[in-house]
Parts: structure tokens; sequence; C-alpha cells
């Protein structure tokens, strides 16, 4: 929603805060003589400050398409598409900070639901197509709710979860609004194809109608 201009200036400051902070560790290093440091916060403020080029970019080139403000999916490769819950640069721009912790997940999960309700409407014909999410906020009992089950998460999936650790502590900090370590062990892979989730529709919309009306209760008594 942004214009170009304030997007270039937005991704410059977030650049050059990351370029200082890793000039600040590398002057460390050099001094106490040791460059382990400097290799960790360049690995850590990279998995950072990725979403916030990253995102846009796919956005702008088709790559990705928002269902909701806080539900992504990539786009349909081989009769399979791949869903992701908001990025750091979503919850950065998205959730209001002034809610609570209760606020802010009440917040996320209605625009999970909301997501899939479009993803389900735009895709309704072609309802072969498979759908494959990773992610640490869908328990099993919700995700077979909703028409998935557990799959295997791929070795290299595993390996880009755990690169980016510092990125999902800070979103998990965000939607808790404290501090909150994430345990990988919680990360599963969930499948299932668009007809299973075309079959709950009626049901994913009464729940996201439910959390939205509770939502809005809550922030009209605050």
């Amino acid at each position: 929603m942004k214009s170009n201009k304030e997007q270039i200036q937005i991704q410059l400051k977030i650049g050059v805060a990351a370029l200082l902070f890793n000039l600040i560790i590398l002057l460390l290093s050099i001094v106490i003589g040791s460059y382990v440091l400097v290799l960790l916060s360049s690995i850590i403020t990279l998995s950072i400050i990725a979403p916030f080029f990253d995102v846009p970019t796919l956005k702008k080139n088709g790559k990705l398409r928002y269902y909701s403000s806080l539900f992504v999916a990539e786009k349909e490769k081989n009769g399979k598409i791949t869903i992701h819950g908001g990025s750091l640069f979503d919850y950065v721009f998205v959730i209001d900070r002034k809610l609570t912790g209760q606020q802010r997940t009440n917040f996320i999960i209605q625009k999970y639901l909301e997501g899939f309700l479009n993803l389900i409407e735009t895709c309704e014909k072609n309802k072969n197509v498979k759908i494959k999410a990773t992610t640490h906020l869908l328990n099993d009992r919700t995700a077979n709710k909703l028409g998935f089950k557990i799959s295997k998460t791929d070795f290299i999936q595993k390996l880009i979860l755990r690169y980016n650790y510092a990125n999902i502590l800070l979103s998990s900090s965000i939607a808790k609004r404290k501090i909150s370590f994430p345990k990988m062990s919680s990360i599963k892979t969930f499948e299932s194809e668009l007809n299973e989730l075309t079959k709950r529709k009626e049901f994913i919309k009464e729940l996201n109608t439910k959390l939205k009306n509770t939502i809005d209760n809550t922030m009209y008594k605050n």
C-alpha cells in the first residue's frame, strides 16, 4: 500500500541499520580476536531483514499471493500450493501494537481462517490441487478439523527453519507481545487437498465469523 519511494526508504533504513550493527560486531570481533561473532551476526541479521526485501519483490512478480493480510501462498506448481502464515514483514506492518497478546493471537488466527476461505473460493474449480503448510501455530487437533493431515517435514525445510530461527523468534514474540522462544519440535508440516478444505468451508466460515466478532467486541470494550 506504500508508494515505491516509501518502500525504498524503509528498505534503506533496514539495510543501513543491519550494516551498522554488523560493523559494530566486526570491530568487537577484531578486538577480541575471534570472528565467530561476526559470522553469527551476519547470518542472523540476514535472516531477519530478508522478508522486508523478498516478500514485496515476490508479490510484485506474482510468485506470492495474499489471501488475507497474514496469509500468503506461493504460485501453484505441479498441482501443489504451498501456504505460509504472515512473515516478520507482515507482522511488523499489519499487527496493531496496541493489541494485547491474546488479541494478537486471535487476530492472527482469524486472518488465517479468512485466508483459507479466500483460497477455497479462488481455487474452488480446481479441487484436486494439493495444499501444503509448515507452521508452529497450527496444532494437530485444529489442523484435522480444517481437513489437514500431518506429513513428514523434509530435511531441507528443517534446515531452512533452523536458519530462520531468529526470524521465527521475533515473529512469535510480536504475536504474543512478549519474548517467546518457539520450540522447533512444535513446527510441523500439514497437507491436504482443496476438496477436503472445501468440505469444511461452512465450518471455517462460522469459526472465522465467531472469532472476528470476539475480536471486534474485545477491541470495542478497550
